[in-house]
């Protein structure tokens, strides 16, 4: 057994290349380990930005044999006289082995010769000389580069290879690498600290790095990196605006984390704080530090005076000896972004949003599309649709369509082409500051929402219908144009739209058919889109199709198993069923999760399979949800087709109810008819449902039969696993 050590050294990589690379490295390694059977420990894989470094513990000193165990002749054709044959010696030499290892066994079918053949196990050393250069070779990212004049591809020029196992230097050589890189002990501090290091050991490895000032171990540095960000914001007693994605980020910048704090002039605190944190955490990669938490702050505040400290930290890589000329240097760098965003800003208010607005005609949206102004207007059309199809709700229609009116006019401000990431932020506060009313500005401000899956979503109702209007343009134009997310492509974000349009009416709980609401848009595209030939019908499968697998996404990804997935938004569940109301989803989902924790589940689900199965025989459609007129009681005959029948009657009311426990009371009545259908098939007034009178047979069946169309307004049953 011994620790092995890979260090890799590079130029400064890409800090995404690097979270990815050490994925790769230990998804190669492991898998190799198993493939040659070479046994281990543990395994760690890490990074910093000039080295990608693989430490393995009690690796095996030698892979495990393979032994195999072979059938050979006859021992009649082997042996004759007690002497092997050509027949004996042949085996024994495809087996590897001498004769005399040969070994005679009874079968079934006789005597026969047997032997072992072992294929040796690799010694660890060799097998690693021969895997690190493919590992290398196979690794996978954008904008690989070729150095010198060698045909070697990586992110950034390989510079140097440490290979040990224990104090032993494993030699791997690079011979395509311009020059040659052969390995050795010998690494590389921290480009500022140190120079070259000898590791004698690979047990020494971490310490010697960290003495040399270069933490290794990403968690630690990425620890390290919080630690100092927390405490420096716990002295300000401010809050950090540091996303886990920045932070992830900056574990990947350095190599020796240490914090620096700078600040800025108050005179930039005119500025709105979106435009302040997007230059120093999107450009500059610095943390602003909040006087309050998010859930106090006004989103269309017009400045930063009460909500940012004129302050920043940022994480240096440098030498605390710099740190004062650092600290300098990014305040001067800051200074200029800032001059030049308070520049954008003052422009862009010399302009009012209507004047601005009309300069959308100037940009195409998309081929075939029209401008921006062009989708301006469909979306406009796209809320008056909303407004009239959700139901049982009140807007501020005046507000709501006046804002979708304005919602893109911050895309041609220079502020929003400098900053692409405050589009609709800037739009909003732009609005406000001109004087339309808040409701409009928060609107245009929340109509992007949500960007991303774990994105806030409007709480506005005039902002959610915007948004919603929003995504469903850009689904119904790109899918007109025949244009669907593939795989892996998606360049319009097509499925975060859709999952967007879900998560608003889930947070919502609106009415809303939206098969009525796709049937009138795709009539609309049509006109609008003449040279399209739009089929409407095939149209209308796509969308709902697609929102189909939104739907399962979206349920899977909030927890819910994928049997009730299934069952809720399924192949089995017609999409028009689907679609009548999907704010009603959710809820389902969530009934038939906290039934499957809480035990119940089961007794649900055997109530309705078991009425199911006899109910296929019943011609009535799925669509029956009530016994009038299909059910005659005067051809009842037992007490227990009565009880059946107040069960069915008792769900009536529930089936047009809008109560929001409306599935859990229709959950509740189905378990407790578990009693009534056990009467109906087993009891002292059990009945045979397949008789010979047709009236009394068809009677019988279509009890059964609305009994599980009525379920299945909760679920299709039959995708439930017990």
């Amino acid at each position: 057994m011994a620790n092995f050590l890979l260090e890799i050294g590079t130029e400064e990589l890409p800090a995404d290349f690097c979270r990815q690379v050490i994925a790769q490295l230990r998804e190669k390694a492991l898998a190799d380990f198993q493939q040659f059977r070479l046994s281990h420990s543990s395994l760690l894989c890490t990074s910093t930005p000039r080295r990608i470094v693989l430490f393995v513990e009690g690796l095996a000193d030698v892979a495990e044999d393979i032994i195999e165990e072979r059938k050979g002749p006859p021992a009649s054709q082997a042996f004759k006289n007690g002497s092997p044959t050509k027949a004996a010696s042949g085996f024994a030499t495809r087996c590897g082995i001498p004769i005399e290892e040969l070994e005679i066994r009874e079968t079934s079918k006789g005597s026969f010769v047997f032997g072992k053949t072992i294929e040796k196990g690799k010694t660890s050393k060799d097998l690693l000389v021969e895997l690190i250069p493919q590992w290398l070779d196979g690794f996978q990212g954008k904008r690989f580069m070729r150095w010198s004049n060698g045909e070697s591809r990586f992110s950034r020029p390989v510079r140097w290879i440490v290979s040990l196992l224990d104090d032993e230097v494993v030699d791997v050589n690079l011979l395509n690498c311009d020059p040659v890189i052969k390995s050795n002990n010998i690494t590389q501090g921290h480009r500022l600290y140190s120079d070259s290091l000898r590791i004698n050991s690979a047990n020494q490895y971490y310490s010697i790095m960290r003495e040399s000032g270069v933490e290794v171990d990403r968690n630690n540095r990425k620890s390290i990196i919080k630690r100092l960000i927390d405490q420096a914001a716990s002295d300000f007693n401010c809050f950090p605006d540091i996303a886990e994605s920045l932070l992830e980020e900056l574990t990947d910048l350095v190599e020796s984390p240490s914090l620096i704090s700078g600040e800025f002039d108050d005179i930039f605190l005119n500025l709105p704080p979106e435009v302040l944190t997007t230059v120093m955490r999107v450009h500059q990669r610095y943390v602003p530090l909040y006087l309050s938490d998010e859930s106090s702050r006004d989103p269309l505040s017009l400045d930063s005076k009460d909500s940012l400290l004129p302050s920043f930290l940022c994480i240096s890589n440098g030498l605390s000896s710099a740190s004062k000329n650092i600290k300098v240097g990014n305040e001067r760098v800051l200074r200029a972004r800032l001059s030049d965003a308070k520049f954008f800003v003052k422009y862009d208010l010399s302009i009012p949003s209507n004047q601005r607005n009309k300069l959308l005609d100037n940009v195409v949206f998309a081929e075939g599309l029209g401008t921006l102004l062009d989708r301006v207007n469909r979306i406009e059309w796209l809320v008056s649709l909303l407004l009239n199809k959700i139901d049982s709700y009140q807007f501020d229609v005046t507000n709501t369509k006046r804002a979708a009116s304005l919602c893109k006019h911050d895309l041609v401000s220079q502020m929003v082409g400098e900053f692409p990431e405050l589009e609709g932020i800037m739009g909003g506060k732009y609005l406000l500051k001109e004087g339309e009313p808040r409701e409009v500005a928060l609107a245009v401000l929340e109509h992007y929402l949500p960007r991303g899956s774990k994105d806030s979503l409007p709480k506005s109702d005039s902002g959610s219908i915007l948004a919603i209007a929003d995504k469903f343009e850009l689904l119904l134009s790109i899918f007109s144009k025949g244009q669907r997310p593939s795989g892996s492509s998606d360049p319009f974000a097509l499925r975060r739209a859709g999952n967007g349009i879900l998560q608003i009416l889930w947070s919502k709980s609106w009415r809303f058919n939206m098969n009525q609401f796709l049937i009138e848009s795709i009539k609309y595209w049509s006109n609008l889109f003449p040279e399209f030939n739009i089929e409407s019908s095939k149209l209308f499968d796509d969308l709902s199709e697609f929102f189909r697998q939104r739907i399962i996404s979206l349920l899977e990804e909030n927890g819910i198993d994928i049997d009730i997935s299934q069952a809720i938004a399924g192949a089995s569940i017609p999409i028009k069923s689907l679609l009548l109301d999907p704010s009603e989803i959710q809820l389902r989902a969530n009934l038939l999760s906290q039934m499957r924790l809480d035990g119940t589940l089961n007794s649900l689900n055997l109530v309705v399979t078991r009425a199911s199965k006899l109910a296929e025989k019943s011609s009535i459609g799925s669509d029956i949800l009530s016994s009038s007129n299909v059910i005659n009681p005067s051809l009842f005959q037992k007490s227990s087709e009565y009880q059946l029948l107040d069960v069915i009657n008792s769900i009536d009311p529930i089936v047009n109810s809008t109560s929001p426990n409306r599935y859990l009371k229709l959950a509740e009545i189905l378990i407790s008819g578990e009693e009534a259908l056990a009467a109906f098939f087993d009891g002292e007034d059990s009945v045979m449902v397949m008789v010979d009178d047709i009236h009394i047979k068809t009677n019988r069946l279509n009890l059964l039969a609305i009994l599980r169309n009525q379920a299945c307004i909760l679920a299709d049953f039959s995708q439930i696993l017990l």
